[in-house]
């Protein structure tokens, strides 16, 4: 996740917070009371530009009046529901839901994360194939729950928990021919990130997804697609695969799906069919307010074409940054959409450190990359807002 920043002030929040708190995530250094749009507020009213959308949780902004209209009239009807009860809302959207995604995927396990997303998709492969192996790639982040950490690569991670869920391996992404090598007839999965988030903002190579189907299908597994950070229109199309046209047999969604509500989903399609009654749940899963906010979130997209607007902006910042590259200040500027990493020359943290002194909010992958994931309604002079301020540190 990101380097921590400094605490500079402690209002009292920060100090509960730091007091009472599990430890395991550092408040700070600034308290925020209200969002509206792009924009976090502190209790004094100082405005800061939300280029991080928390994590692109915030995909249409923070207090969307479509969102926050759909909470409310779903909170005074019915807030919570056990999936042993079918409910309208939670039907509608599966339905809707469905509209977005290609025809082969026409099952969804609803929960509430993207970690729980990733868990319930090696579940499934395992029950599915009856095999036990999931390969994944190194720089690959997938979550801390023990079987999506045991996905994840990253060292630091890991170490601290280990040992881990046997029976993962991992290979470094875009090679075809380490996947060629591990990948076997007790591989029940291989799992990616079409495009690598915490590992740096990494696309997948050209045809490099195109080869991972074909060394799936030749060896009966399944390809899951890690969607949580790239799915609903952050890289300007609906999902990041469709670009490649690989569609894979799982697809785990989460972050945006629902505007900043918590909510996840695991795709899935005929090749895998109906879940058996009971071999997966989740108590809070599918809940009607969750859903409520997923149907507000699926018709702004659609209707404004969030998914073009964020390949329009992602090329404005790529064409405004690249002066950055040719003058030697940065290294790369990757990503797609509005999922974009600027690797700099030096560590991260002081840039994202004066771009806070700034009241511009980023986030880091890595460190020496900087990622901007913002809300995808940003407006194009809050988002040149955002360029001038990284131009400005960056030269």
């Amino acid at each position: 996740m990101s380097v921590a920043l400094p605490i500079v002030n402690a209002p009292r929040w920060i100090a509960s917070e730091l007091a009472h708190g599990a430890g395991c995530v550092r408040p700070g250094p600034i308290a925020f009371v209200r969002g509206e749009g792009s924009r976090l507020f502190t209790e004094t009213g100082e405005a800061y530009l939300d280029a991080s959308a928390s994590y692109g949780v915030a995909s249409l902004g923070h207090a969307h009046p479509e969102i926050t209209e759909a909470v409310a009239r779903q909170a005074s009807q019915l807030v919570a529901l056990t999936p042993s009860f079918a409910n309208d809302v939670r039907a509608a959207y599966l339905d809707e839901l469905q509209n977005v995604l290609p025809e082969s995927l026409d099952r969804a396990f609803l929960c509430n994360s993207g970690t729980e997303s990733i868990e319930a998709a090696l579940k499934i492969a395992r029950w599915s194939t009856g095999r036990t192996g999931v390969i994944a790639a190194l720089r690959g982040f997938h979550g801390r729950s023990m079987g999506s950490l045991s996905a994840t690569a990253e060292p630091k991670y890991r170490e601290p928990f280990a040992p881990l869920v046997p029976g993962f391996r991992h290979v470094r992404h875009g090679d075809v021919e380490a996947l060629a090598e591990a990948i076997g007839p007790e591989t029940a999965a291989v799992l990616l990130e079409v495009i690598q988030g915490e590992g740096g903002v990494r696309p997948s190579p050209d045809g490099y997804l195109e080869r991972v189907r074909e060394l799936c299908d030749a060896n009966g597994a399944l390809l899951i697609f890690d969607e949580v950070q790239t799915g609903f229109c952050r890289t300007g199309s609906f999902f990041a695969f469709q670009a490649s046209g690989v569609v894979p047999d799982l697809l785990a969604l989460g972050k945006g799906i629902a505007g900043g509500v918590a909510m996840g989903a695991t795709v899935f399609g005929p090749r895998i069919g109906a879940l058996s009654a009971g071999s997966h749940g989740s108590t809070f899963g599918g809940n009607p307010l969750a859903c409520a906010a997923a149907r507000a979130t699926l018709r702004v997209m659609q209707r404004d074409r969030l998914d073009e607007r964020a390949a329009e902006l992602g090329a404005i910042a790529r064409v405004r940054l690249q002066p950055l590259v040719d003058a030697g200040k940065v290294r790369e500027v990757r990503g797609r959409g509005l999922m974009i990493g600027i690797e700099t020359r030096g560590r991260v943290a002081p840039v994202r450190q004066e771009l806070l002194n700034r009241r511009i909010l980023t986030l880091a992958a890595g460190l020496n990359v900087l990622r901007l994931l913002p809300p995808l309604t940003i407006h194009v002079t809050e988002w040149n807002e955002v360029i001038d301020q990284i131009t400005g540190v960056l030269s």
